[in-house]
């Protein structure tokens, strides 16, 4: 049987879309089954420029329809975070080199999409318009993305504009983006109201592109400006609103990572899956070893966690509105949270398809591979929890009310992505009742044996929450980190669930993994070297065991076995 959890080229027909969307979403699988595995896998080994796949792109005005806000385009373009996710688990399931592109694209037509500049916004339509890709010059060798120190500086020419001079690194795009967005400072303005985002041309005279800094398709690059001309008209920000721009792009953009990480993890699934039911040990099917249906089955839930988790968190970023910013937690959580899940995903079907996962005619290698990279792009991990820290009492002890959120799949453009307002203020931001995702559900064995652990991790909040000096040592604020991603990855999932009817053996099976990993987090914070006796107590305390259920099990490991021969990319 089909797996209706899963992405299958085979039987994929996004009937939820209108029928533009429908229509290119089902076009650009069909470009990629076309081209075929040999084709795919031969470009990424070659390290080929993605020529083809952005010629097709351009034809089918792709990027044009997904990335143009409503107004500034026609038809039916608009910025639709829905069918973004579904078209980045398309590109993730071919390959990340497709992604990338269209990822780097995004990045870069956030500070233009944010910019009050008419004449650049209406540039950048007509750039898409023409299949360009675009950049985000962020980034330096020096200090990578800190952008307190940018060593791009913009010297004023005394008729309004400026010329800017320094490099940039780790640019994707800027080989060939007919705009990079490019932040930089002013030398005749200290402090914040002197920074700059402005628009730059890869093709112009003053841009010098010096290299790829990695070994991939993927053109990563870096590019210096010598006396780059930077007219009035190219200016998209100026002062606090260019950090401010810079920092809500990449909370636009880092979301895309979730959903890409998903597809590579569902095209590696198929092959894992095939081979082990395929291959006979010791007279025995590889799939009939205990060890084995765990580690398959174990993968096939935490990736289904994985989708549900990123489909709900779609629905809070298109509900976003200055009265609700719950976003900003479940945004980082998608970045760090879904994209480590993928890395185990990828990591349990390689111990059971070994030395096959290293063939060179296979989808496997690759996905090893670009699994690594999503959960050190766009911030690393530990940044992003960092991040989900600053949330965690107000989520856990301090809920409001907020009307219900529906599943947000209309055809509605998501316009507050680009007036996000300052970048501040995350301590006020407040969170609708994590509790009532779990009540729903407390007829689960393994749902209900977490939610103690959640609970605990409440008390934990309340009772013996880190202290003053050990606010400053992030080695044990990570472990903290650790354990409240896994309660707001287990909500939206529980929430999810509920909206999609998710057979309740999944489910079930999804939450005694989540019980062994908040388990391990505890015993992670207990060891380590500044957590206080009460601290050790309470981490050993908050251990427990999954609720073990033979038949429940059995029956999610006949979806997984399903999975054998239920696709396979054509040669």
């Amino acid at each position: 049987m089909a797996d209706e959890l899963l992405f299958n080229p085979r039987t994929y027909d996004p009937a939820h879309f209108d029928p533009e969307t429908r229509r290119l979403l089902r076009a650009t699988v069909d470009w990629f089954e076309n081209r075929g595995k040999r084709r795919i896998i031969e470009d990424y080994r070659t390290r080929a420029w993605l020529g083809d796949f952005l010629a097709f792109a351009a034809e089918e005005k792709l990027f044009a329809t997904f990335l143009t806000p409503a107004g500034e385009g026609a038809g039916d373009q608009r910025w639709d975070t829905a069918r973004i996710a579904a078209l980045n688990e398309i590109l993730g399931f071919y390959g990340l080199d497709y992604w990338y592109a269209w990822q780097v694209t995004i990045l870069g037509l956030g500070p233009v999409w944010q910019s009050g500049n008419d004449a650049a916004r209406a540039r950048a339509a007509q750039l898409l318009a023409e299949g360009e890709v675009f950049a985000f010059g962020l980034s330096e060798k020096s200090h990578g993305a800190d952008i307190y120190s940018t060593d791009m500086l913009l010297e004023p020419d005394g008729e309004g504009g400026f010329r800017a001079t320094g490099s940039k690194y780790y640019i994707g795009n800027g080989n060939a983006a007919g705009l990079v967005s490019v932040f930089g400072r002013r030398t005749d303005v200290e402090g914040p109201d002197g920074y700059v985002f402005f628009a730059a041309d890869s093709r112009h005279s003053s841009y010098q592109l010096v290299k790829n800094v990695v070994d991939s398709s993927k053109f990563v690059s870096e590019f210096r400006l010598e006396g780059y001309p930077v007219a009035p008209e190219d200016v998209l920000h100026t002062g606090r609103a260019a950090f401010d721009a810079a920092l809500n792009t990449v909370n636009v953009g880092k979301f895309n990572l979730c959903t890409a990480s998903i597809g590579i993890c569902e095209h590696a699934m198929y092959e894992a899956v095939t081979h082990a039911a395929n291959r006979v040990l010791y007279g025995r099917p590889v799939t009939a070893f205990p060890h084995v249906r765990r580690e398959l089955a174990d993968a096939y839930v935490r990736l289904v966690g994985m989708k549900l988790f990123s489909d709900r968190a779609v629905d809070y970023f298109r509900t976003a509105g200055p009265d609700d910013r719950r976003y900003l937690l479940f945004n980082p959580m998608t970045k760090m949270k879904v994209t480590t899940e993928g890395e185990k995903v990828i990591d349990l079907m390689w111990d059971v398809i070994a030395a096959k996962g290293f063939e060179k005619d296979n989808y496997f290698a690759q996905a090893a591979v670009e699994i690594r990279g999503l959960p050190k792009l766009e911030g690393t991990v530990h940044v992003n929890l960092a991040l989900i820290l600053k949330f965690m009492r107000n989520h856990l002890l301090e809920p409001v009310d907020y009307p219900a959120v529906p599943t947000r799949l209309d055809a509605a453009d998501d316009a507050f992505l680009f007036r996000q307002g300052p970048a501040r203020g995350l301590g006020s931001v407040r969170f609708h009742d994590w509790r009532p995702a779990f009540d729903a559900y407390d007829r689960l064995h393994n749902v209900a044996r977490f939610r103690e652990q959640a609970d605990a991790l409440c008390e934990f909040v309340r009772t013996a929450a880190p202290d003053e000096a050990q606010s400053r040592d992030l080695d044990l604020l990570l472990a903290v980190g650790q354990l409240f991603a896994l309660v707001v990855h287990a909500q939206l999932v529980l929430e999810q669930a509920a909206l999609t009817g998710l057979d309740e053996d999944v489910l079930d099976e999804l939450f005694a993994v989540l019980v062994r990993d908040f388990s391990a987090h505890a015993v992670e914070l207990h060891g380590k070297d500044s957590a206080t006796e009460d601290q050790q107590s309470w981490a050993l305390g908050a251990v427990r065991r999954p609720v073990v259920d033979e038949a429940r099990s059995a029956r999610v490991w006949t979806r997984v076995e399903a999975l054998s021969g239920a696709y396979e990319m054509r040669p």
